[in-house]
C-alpha cells in the first residue's frame, strides 16, 4: 500500500473560531500520535483568519481511515461541524 496524503483548507465560520482555537493544539498532538501518521500541519491563513491550511500524510490507507473515524468521534469533530473543508486526497 502506498501512503494517503491530503492536501487543502478549511474555512472556520466566524462564531465558531474562538472555540477552534483552542481545540486545534490537541487535535495535532492526538493527531501526531496515532500510528501511520507522518506529517500532520495546519497552519493559519497570514491574510485571511478564518482559513487554516492543512497538510497531512499518512502510512497507508488503514492508518488515514483509522484517523479520519477518530476526528469524527472527537471533540475536534464537535467543535469543527460548520468548519467548511476543501481537501484533496491521493494515495491508495
Amino acid at each position: 500500500m502506498s501512503k494517503v496524503t491530503l492536501n487543502g483548507h478549511i474555512e472556520v465560520p466566524a462564531e465558531d473560531l474562538e472555540t477552534v482555537l483552542r481545540e486545534l493544539p490537541n487535535h495535532i498532538i492526538l493527531t501526531h500520535q496515532e500510528s501511520g501518521c507522518l506529517v500532520f500541519t495546519v497552519t493559519r491563513d497570514a491574510k485571511n483568519r478564518h482559513r487554516f491550511d492543512v497538510y497531512e500524510e499518512f502510512a497507508d490507507k488503514t492508518a488515514f481511515e483509522k484517523h479520519q473515524a477518530r476526528v469524527q468521534a472527537s471533540q475536534w469533530g464537535k467543535v469543527t461541524k460548520n468548519v467548511e473543508r476543501f481537501y484533496t486526497v491521493t494515495g491508495d
